[in-house]
């Protein structure tokens, strides 16, 4: 990380270093968070007397109201800063947990998942606009790479943390323990003195009464980031049970393949990093990348690959998916008037709730139609639908990149 953050003024390096880890922790907790209820749902199942599909219902309702409170959301970063938005946030999810494990009942759940949803809208418009004021501009890239592993690290240590905790503590304790990471996490900002960002207040005129983030480019983007979500959620959530019954693979082996393919998109956002800080042609990135990537799914679901080559297939697949992600950000970068990227960023992020939303039923309708091959072509189709609206963003960057890191 100290690479990402080398500047010629120690000072400056120590500030940026401080902000980066602050940031990427806190979203380290964002996407811990998003996982506690789906791990603790045989707890709640139990506890609660219900079915998976109300249980499933509390997080429709999350993901709903993340994506209905990004962009708002974004504007409060914008106009009374982003710091502030996101100490709020993290106390708002811990707090939701933390009620939730003191109060258990299925009001409850869903009061809590409308409350985690709201949180869960802060953190990509604040940390964005966090840094992209005060990242250093010629590594901005490998610090949003930086940030991003971070979240998919928070993601991936849940299931692993709750189990410890469920053990350890019973649910009710676990769910407590999970939530009171969040206010923890916020005293820990706060002490670490993380700076602000946006409070139009205190910018000048001039900036206050910019024309509107809503623009061609910004709406483009929204819907490149649904079709990104579309494009991983499918191989994400219903890969393993699509390789078992359509391509005759064992559990084993589509669980080594799947793991290869998000272990891989992991340490592929951090190359992308270094990437992204080395060319300006965000898009031209992120189109080569994933139209390589679809060439390669659109092989795994057509033909029976034996499990070996399956695996690498796979892990060089969630590589380049990484690979996009820091280019990703650099085009909604590129693409916020001055002053705007927390409600650039929490514009173009609905996409992902959108994706969300969608994902579930489109790739469940394939499988219960006993159609597993298309799980994998529709994310290639995706995949060509991305490439083709990355070309469509490609741009030159924009004179605003220097006045939103001033």
């Amino acid at each position: 990380m100290a690479d990402v953050l080398a500047a010629p003024q120690q000072l400056k390096t120590d500030s940026a270093l401080r902000t980066l880890t602050g940031i990427s922790i806190a979203h380290w907790v964002s996407h811990f968070h998003i996982f506690v209820l789906p791990m603790l749902f045989p707890f709640l199942k139990e506890q609660l007397g219900v079915g998976y599909i109300e249980l499933g219902f509390a997080l429709t309702v999350f993901a709903l109201v993340s994506g209905l409170t990004q962009a708002p959301i974004g504007y409060l970063a914008d106009h009374i800063g982003a710091r502030k938005i996101l100490l709020i946030g993290l106390c708002l999810g811990g707090f939701a947990l933390i009620g939730l494990g003191a109060h258990l009942s299925y009001p409850a759940l869903i009061t809590s998942a409308i409350a985690l949803g709201l949180a869960n809208s802060v953190y990509h418009p604040a940390n964005y606009a966090i840094l992209s004021a005060h990242m250093d501009e010629a590594r901005m890239g490998r610090a949003f790479s930086v940030h991003t592993f971070a979240g998919f690290l928070g993601g991936a240590v849940a299931p692993a943390i709750m189990a410890a905790l469920v053990a350890a503590i019973g649910g009710l304790g676990a769910l407590m323990v999970a939530g009171a990471v969040g206010p923890l996490v916020a005293l820990v900002l706060v002490v670490m003195g993380i700076p602000d960002a946006g409070a139009a207040k205190d910018r000048p005129e001039a900036e206050r009464t910019q024309a509107s983030v809503i623009t061609p480019a910004i709406m483009v983007l929204t819907v490149f980031f649904t079709l990104l979500s579309l494009s991983s959620a499918g191989i994400n959530s219903f890969g393993l049970v699509a390789l078992m019954s359509g391509y005759g693979v064992s559990f084993s082996s589509a669980n080594i393949a799947l793991t290869a393919f998000l272990g891989a998109s992991a340490v592929g956002v951090l190359a992308g990093g270094y990437l992204a800080d080395r060319t300006h042609r965000h898009s031209q990135v992120a189109a080569a990348c994933f139209a390589v990537n679809a060439a390669i799914v659109l092989v795994i679901a057509l033909v029976n690959l034996p499990s070996a080559i399956l695996t690498a297939a796979m892990g060089l697949a969630g590589f380049l998916g990484g690979v996009i992600t820091p280019s990703r950000d650099m085009l909604v970068r590129d693409a916020a008037p001055p002053g705007a990227a927390g409600r650039a960023f929490g514009i173009v992020s609905t996409g992902f709730n959108f994706g969300g939303i969608a994902s579930p039923l489109l790739f469940g309708w394939i499988m219960d139609h006993n159609l597993p091959h298309w799980v994998f072509g529709a994310s290639a189709a995706f995949m060509v639908l991305t490439v083709l609206l990355a070309l469509v963003t490609d741009r030159k960057p924009q004179g605003s990149e220097a006045a939103a890191t001033t």
